[in-house]
């Protein structure tokens, strides 16, 4: 077993035993090599990786900021690791749209009327409808709000899938945008789908907002002259 994945399995059994908790601060490097049996070099080889992983964020200085502290971002690893894969074109735009029509759908069809994200979808709209974004800052607010629906649906797991997904195909995305022959007719579209999704999700029609959000995609892939969709 290589080093951080002895890490890995020394804070897993902390964490499932209730030692250590999301908010604590990890041992010193030198009392986590002395547990496992490593070196300090190790150690802090293997913490590094956890950062990597989104398990914990390490402070620096002295205060109540300092250390290393159990956090909770799934999806910090998950999108580091989708853009490398998009980038190296193992993970197909095909593959990519269907997992976004599984993921959204359901999550549009199980968002909770009165959840906080979507107060927060609502102010990502006043922002999308207020001024005339570029293509990229419109892209921006977009991922922000097709994740604030799904946060809305209560599944942290989905929501962190959404989140690292989106964040992985933003580059492609935008380059997919930047052949559409009339961005202020598109982006006025799309504000206007945006609109009815969330006013079916507040009105608690959850199938009609499923079905929205599956045209929507769909629509905007096709528009861009992605046949795949």
């Amino acid at each position: 077993m290589r080093t951080h994945q002895l890490v890995q399995s020394w804070l897993e059994e902390q964490l499932a035993a209730g030692h250590l908790a999301v908010g604590d601060r990890l041992p010193g490097e030198r009392m986590v090599a002395e547990q496992l049996g490593i070196s300090r070099a190790s150690a802090r080889e293997g913490i590094r990786v956890l950062e990597a992983m989104g398990i914990v964020r390490a402070g620096v200085g002295s205060g109540p900021g300092a250390g290393t502290v159990i956090t909770a971002n799934p999806g910090a690893a998950l999108g580091a690791a989708l853009r490398l894969h998009m980038a190296t074109s193992h993970l197909p735009i095909e593959d990519i749209v269907q997992t976004r029509l599984l993921l959204e759908t359901w999550a549009a069809a199980h968002a909770r009327p009165a959840a906080p994200a979507m107060e927060n979808a609502a102010a990502l709209l006043e922002a999308m409808e207020s001024s005339a974004p570029d293509e990229k800052e419109f892209l921006r607010l977009d991922a922000l709000f097709h994740v604030a629906l799904a946060d809305a649906a209560g599944n942290v797991l989905i929501g962190a899938m959404m989140s690292s997904l989106r964040e992985s195909i933003e580059g492609y995305t935008l380059r997919l945008t930047r052949t559409l022959p009339d961005w202020a007719a598109t982006s006025a579209r799309l504000r206007a789908e945006h609109r009815d999704i969330h006013n079916a999700i507040r009105n608690d029609d959850g199938a009609l907002a499923a079905k929205m959000v599956a045209n929507h995609i769909e629509g905007f892939y096709k528009e861009a002259g992605f046949s795949g969709a």
